[in-house]
């Protein structure tokens, strides 16, 4: 007689770009957590690149992995599998239109027998969902509470990318967080932390050091909200955006910066994860 086997639930590799920052890894582990919590299935945290050369003594002795290495030790045990591929970013940056496709390409030739599917990022401009833009709003809200700040300057800052797209998506963030934000901040901007040199890329400017230089963000108090995910090199509380911070009140005892916090432990990130995945989970089917 047969017995039919018991059908193995998809497993979900949630992952960023990956940091040297222990603080980076943690909170994707969190959010993993989360998310695991709000679909009841797996989540596994990996990392594109660098979060495997972190000291695991900043990692409760837990090494951090990284997705191709991670999926290959998987699919060899299992391989099976149906796999959701979960980006924790926000926009279609290069890795996700280009460098994990490939890879996962290359993982369905060596497990033809696998399912693997790549979900979508966090934001789509074609969209009118603003989950994550109330997000970023919030960590704005927190700000201004804790800080008792009156009318303040916003600055919506993210990496810089690129991909024209990708800032594209930083602009649509901006503009959502100024409607949401209209009656409670003086004005919303948006600036890139970084950029590369030459005018193929000018379509991040200004800098944020280029804003905080420019009235009215070159006094009073200025808001800089983080489009950044978990904190590390970057993002983190002495990372390169408050060093930037820094540099720029130098000399400008009128000018006030404050950052907020990352949003990727956000409740409304979790819902978004949690569509991206059911989403993706549709298409095996």
């Amino acid at each position: 007689m047969h017995v039919e086997q018991p059908h193995k639930s998809p497993v979900c590799f949630l992952f960023d770009n990956g940091s040297l920052r222990p603080a980076s890894t943690l909170s994707l582990r969190v959010t993993a957590r989360q998310l695991a919590a709000e679909l009841g299935i797996e989540v596994r945290a990996v990392s594109l690149l660098h979060s495997s050369a972190v000291d695991v003594a900043g990692l409760g002795g837990q090494p951090a992995q990284l997705l191709e290495p991670a999926l290959n030790e998987f699919l060899a045990t299992q391989p099976e599998a149906e796999v959701v591929v979960l980006p924790l970013f926000f926009g279609p940056s290069g890795a996700l239109t280009d460098y994990v496709p490939e890879r996962l390409r290359a993982l369905a030739k060596k497990f033809p027998q696998a399912r693997l599917r790549l979900a979508r990022r966090l934001v789509d401009p074609v969209e009118t969902d603003n989950r994550i833009a109330q997000a970023l709003a919030d960590a704005v809200r927190r700000q201004v509470v804790t800080e008792k700040l009156l009318q303040p300057k916003i600055v919506l800052v993210d990496h810089g990318s690129p991909q024209r797209t990708v800032t594209a998506v930083r602009d649509f963030l901006g503009h959502q967080m100024q409607t949401l934000l209209a009656d409670e901040v003086e004005t919303v901007a948006v600036a890139s932390m970084e950029k590369r040199a030459g005018p193929d890329y000018a379509f991040n400017d200004p800098l944020l050091a280029e804003r905080l230089r420019t009235p009215p963000f070159d006094r009073g108090d200025v808001v800089v909200a983080l489009q950044f995910l978990s904190p590390g090199r970057h993002a983190g509380p002495d990372g390169d955006v408050a060093r930037i911070c820094a540099e720029a009140r130098q000399g400008r005892p009128e000018l006030r910066t404050y950052l907020t916090e990352t949003i990727a432990s956000d409740q409304r990130v979790i819902a978004v994860l949690t569509d991206r995945y059911r989403q993706a989970l549709r298409s095996l089917d």
